[in-house]
């Protein structure tokens, strides 16, 4: 709170001297015009002027001051009069009724002068707010309500319980301060506020409790925050579970080798992983124009592996024994393009010492893969659709055409038809590319894909590295629910990244890049898939069962049990017995 000093009134400010009877009579005026009842303070909160129900029912008499009469104004108030900003009281009681009060600072000049409040009835509306009440103190999320400033103004039971803190210990502070105590690690009211956007963090309060915080900016009608909402919600039981299940879970070797599940034996090889539907069909729609010598054109963003999918299609194809020829064509300069195509003879330009072939020549009998097609000059184009046309080649300098037999298989992540539309390409060439269009998912699309992706990946590159590494679920989560903008490519290196960059053998959200961390959403769903009645001691005992069944299964006797399951042999025998499960089959 800050102090302000109730020094003597200056007697030069205009509000320290008694109003003249013109001027009271304004302002009465005024007040019937525009509200109930005013006040006029000066810099130090002495009132200077009072009009209606602040004269009549609170005898707020010029002189005394007006923390004497209206205590629980005053903290703002002497904001007001400090900062010099507008703010409003939703809710002053003054005789039995309910007011709205506007706060304006008074200022000539930039220097300080006092400050005016405005009182409106507002009994109307108390209705409504005690329903408000109730819906916000009966939500089972914890939920604070900031001003402008991030200082707190409400704070419902659900906080109260998920912090272990009473609502008076923390309403009045800023986060700023509360962040210094080490009551919370950090602020979504603060970044909504300043980003002016809805955020979503995880965070860790003074207890330990590991939350999932919403901040909401709330805007009037200037556009200007004024209020920031936060709701919260406590996995820590969850998380701990989750974390629980990891360290239990003796057979996750098994879990991990599911990522090859609907998998083409053939795709094995070249580690294509697919789970999500539309990743299968794209697969199976390249295993079977493996099988004609059709031109195809391979759609996608970058990164999506439209290269791996040429690979899997020259693989299966009748030229797998012939070479496949990679190029890319915004890697080449454009004044070199047409010599690296086509070839080119002796003497054809400058420095020209010696004949050379092409890359249609080198991969005649197989298959010439273009990427990056939408990058090739219009001028190449041309020949090159010539060569489609009637399978001829004429090398730089030569009037020689040589036949050759190559499959044609292109590959973009650029529209096109919008090409087209811009004559930055020909329509007969994109016709003749476009036989058989081959569309390969954004990794945000193929979304069951993820997992495999990840631990694929993990445990490739800690293999390489001679490392032991494994993602702990709670940055798998993060890592669910990040949109890999660069797709397949982009978690590769953050794969690598982290393998090689983390400290322990758990790779946790403390290793993951911070645009990773900072995109956790409090919507990131729960990677188990238990019915949503279920409650967490029923989750638990039937997680705890499935495990003693499988365990079961595999060990003969319950002291193996135990050490596969980390406890002790009478913890297993405990729990055979409460389940019920094969205590005959077991021999001690």
């Amino acid at each position: 709170m800050p102090n302000i000093p109730s020094s003597s009134p200056d007697p030069e400010s205009p509000l320290a001297s008694p109003l003249t009877v013109e001027r009271q009579s304004a302002c009465a005026d005024l007040v019937r015009a525009a509200g109930d009842g005013l006040i006029a303070v000066d810099r130090d909160g002495i009132v200077r002027h009072s009009q209606g129900i602040t004269r009549d029912v609170l005898d707020a008499e010029p002189g005394v001051h007006v923390e004497g009469v209206l205590p629980h104004l005053w903290p703002k108030l002497a904001l007001t009069l400090l900062d010099r900003k507008r703010r409003t009281e939703p809710a002053v009681r003054v005789g039995g009724s309910s007011y709205l009060v506007w706060m304006n600072p008074v200022v000539r000049q930039e220097e300080p002068l006092g400050a005016l409040c405005l009182f409106v009835e507002s009994t109307g509306v108390d209705q409504l707010v005690a329903e408000l009440d109730a819906i916000i103190d009966s939500s089972s999320d914890g939920l604070w309500i900031c001003d402008a400033d991030a200082t707190v103004i409400r704070v419902n039971p659900a906080s109260e319980r998920i912090n272990n803190i009473k609502a008076g210990e923390v309403v009045g502070r800023r986060m700023e301060e509360l962040m210094s105590w080490g009551f919370v690690d950090r602020s979504a009211a603060l970044e909504a506020i300043r980003s002016r956007e809805t955020v979503s963090l995880l965070q860790r309060n003074h207890n330990g409790r590991k939350l999932i915080s919403t901040g909401t900016p709330i805007f009037d009608a200037q556009g200007e925050v004024f209020r920031a909402v936060v709701s919260e919600r406590d996995i820590t039981e969850v998380d701990n579970l989750q974390r629980e299940l990891e360290e239990q879970q003796a057979f996750r070797d098994q879990f991990r080798h599911r990522i090859v599940e609907m998998q083409q034996a053939d795709l094995a090889a070249r580690q294509i992983i697919a789970k999500s539907p539309c990743m299968i069909r794209a697969l199976k729609q390249a295993l079977k124009v493996s099988e004609v010598d059709s031109s195809v054109l391979i759609l996608g963003e970058s990164g999506v592996g439209k290269g791996l999918v040429a690979d899997l299609i020259h693989k299966n194809s009748s030229r797998a024994e012939k070479p496949m020829i990679k190029i890319n064509c915004g890697a080449i300069p454009e004044s070199l393009i047409e010599s690296e195509l086509f070839g080119y003879e002796k003497g054809a330009f400058t420095g020209a010492q010696s004949g050379k072939p092409g890359y249609l020549e080198l991969a005649d009998g197989g298959i010439l893969f273009l990427d990056e097609i939408a990058e090739l000059p219009l001028g190449s184009q041309v020949k090159l659709l010539r060569f489609l046309e009637d399978g001829k080649v004429t090398r730089l300098g030569d009037t020689r055409p040589r036949a050759v037999d190559v499959r044609i298989l292109a590959a973009t992540h650029r529209d096109l038809e919008e090409m087209v539309q811009q004559e930055k390409f020909r329509l007969d060439l994109y016709y003749r590319l476009n036989v058989i269009p081959l569309y390969i998912p954004a990794v945000r699309e193929r979304t069951d894909c993820i997992l495999p992706l990840l631990r694929h990946y993990v445990e490739h590159f800690a293999s390489k590295n001679g490392l032991n590494r494994r993602l702990t679920m709670a940055a798998t989560e993060a890592l669910l629910a990040y949109p890999f903008p660069g797709n397949v490519r982009e978690l590769m290196n953050i794969c690598e990244r982290l393998v090689v960059m983390a400290d322990t053998e758990s790779i946790d959200l403390k290793d993951l890049p911070a645009n990773i961390v900072g995109r956790v959403e409090k919507s990131t769903a729960p990677v188990a898939t238990w019915p949503e009645e279920m409650t967490l001691p029923q989750a638990v005992e039937s997680i705890e069962r499935s495990l003693l069944l499988r365990a079961v299964d595999r060990f003969d006797n319950q002291m193996q049990m135990a050490d596969a399951l980390g406890v002790t042999q009478a913890t297993i025998a405990r729990k055979l017995k409460r389940y019920g499960i094969g205590r005959g089959s077991l021999r001690g």
